[in-house]
């Protein structure tokens, strides 16, 4: 009788006691982790746990970032980790709780009735990483690029956004020079972007440490308002937002001359043109920078003459240091925002949330946040310059997702990486940079 093989190739499986990992790597970022202090801090700041037996906040945090960096999305994917236990235990974190634990936790840091301490806390945690980070930065004017970021979630206390989907919508800014989050604020759906815009720059400003300042401001037209513009021109920051275009924005571009627009590039399909403007509140007069381009479908129901679409640009960048069109390319790269997110969102997991409630929801997205600016300061401060342009995919593609053996062998704990010799001395580059950096005051 002929046997019948009950498979397309021709090899068998099996299982191993064996301590191999799939992510070799995720040790090098747990070392680094490590070095910039991530857990002293952790624990200095959070609530304790409540009795003796209760995991210390560290444990918690540790195996989220961890879980978080290695590719996890949800807090189920905890689970997943257990299979890799040795590489857990050989960066200290041999005691893990389970997604239940986790979920309880977020809830009691992000508990209103608690003034939210948790959440409190690990803003001082990411403050404290973030200037850590920046001081070994040798840039000392930064770029600020506020923007607003839609997270859609069907969660039981999820409100309405302007764009008609159930979520939330957190302020963020981000440093353009280096991409690191400075500031994180999760907000309801149904709160505006346009709210408290003067307050979250003064917050972002606050949280620069000493010998570095923001120099230069981007936003969309959320932060179109006359008290942070007047904020920015006392502070001496060049600023470019794009425009409300109002009845006075209207006016204004209506009554520019024809001769006024010019193509930048001949054959571009768009024209420049600007003008002065000022709003009611303004205390000076700034530049309004127009772009224009012919409708491709003008709709039927527009009145006759009215051809073109504009997009509008305020700025206070003097003349002489950029031109009509250099404004707007300029203002244009606050569009490396819209990367960042997408960064925080598929990289880190965070376009979706694990939790129905609104305060646990806030600390799992800065705990995201915390997860991206290490991960910056990893690839800036410890890998090769070369890395600084990789997304996480990436590294998770070319470093942590990586097999290993963990062998001991006279005493020592070796972790054995199944990469070429290129790759393994850069690994131990990585290291030597991390301790180096723990040894930093």
């Amino acid at each position: 009788m002929r046997i019948v093989r009950q498979t397309v190739l021709d090899f068998k499986l099996a299982r191993t006691e064996e301590a191999l990992t799939a992510h070799g790597g995720l040790a090098l970022l747990a070392e680094y982790n490590h070095g910039l202090g991530l857990r002293a801090v952790v624990d200095r700041h959070l609530p304790a746990p409540g009795s003796p037996r209760g995991y210390a906040p560290s444990v918690f945090v540790d195996a989220l970032v961890l879980l978080l960096q290695a590719g996890g999305r949800r807090l189920e994917d905890l689970r997943d980790l257990e299979r890799e236990a040795p590489l857990l235990q050989l960066v200290g974190g041999a005691t893990r709780p389970d997604p239940d634990t986790v979920g309880d936790w977020l809830r009691r840091m992000g508990d209103p009735q608690t003034g939210q301490a948790g959440l409190v806390g690990l803003g001082v945690v990411r403050d404290t990483v973030t200037t850590r980070i920046l001081r070994r930065d040798p840039v000392a004017e930064y770029t600020l690029d506020a923007d607003a970021m839609q997270v859609e979630a069907e969660k039981r206390d999820a409100q309405w956004t302007y764009q008609k989907v159930q979520g939330y919508m957190p302020m963020l800014g981000f440093l353009f020079e280096s991409g690191l989050c400075l500031l994180d604020e999760f907000r309801e759906g149904h709160v505006s972007p346009q709210t408290d815009q003067l307050g979250f720059y003064r917050r972002c400003q606050q949280r620069l440490p000493a010998g570095k300042r923001l120099a230069r401001y981007r936003a969309d037209s959320a932060s179109y308002r006359a008290d942070l513009i007047n904020a920015l021109e006392d502070d001496g920051v060049t600023w470019a937002i794009t425009a409300d275009q109002d009845v006075a924005v209207n006016a204004a571009i209506q009554a520019l001359p024809e001769a006024a627009w010019t193509e930048p590039v001949v054959g571009c399909g768009y024209a420049v043109a600007e003008t002065v403007h000022t709003m009611n509140a303004t205390r000076r007069a700034f530049r309004l920078i127009v772009k224009r381009w012919l409708k491709p479908q003008p709709s039927l129901l527009e009145e006759p003459g009215a051809p073109y679409a504009y997009h509008a640009v305020a700025s206070n960048w003097p003349e002489e240091a950029k031109g009509t069109a250099e404004v707007l390319a300029w203002h244009n790269q606050r569009g490396q925002a819209e990367n960042f997110n997408k960064e925080l969102k598929s990289g880190f997991g965070l376009d979706q949330m694990p939790c129905g409630q609104f305060g646990a929801n806030a600390v799992f997205f800065r705990l995201g946040v915390l997860a991206y600016n290490l991960f910056l300061g990893f690839k800036r401060l410890a890998c090769p310059a070369a890395w600084a342009r990789h997304t996480m995919a990436t590294v998770r593609w070319k470093l942590i997702q990586v097999a290993g053996r963990i062998v001991r062998h006279a005493g020592q704990v070796i972790l054995r990486l199944v990469v070429d010799p290129a790759l393994l001395a850069l690994c131990h580059g990585i290291r030597a940079r991390c301790w180096a950096m723990s040894q930093a005051p």
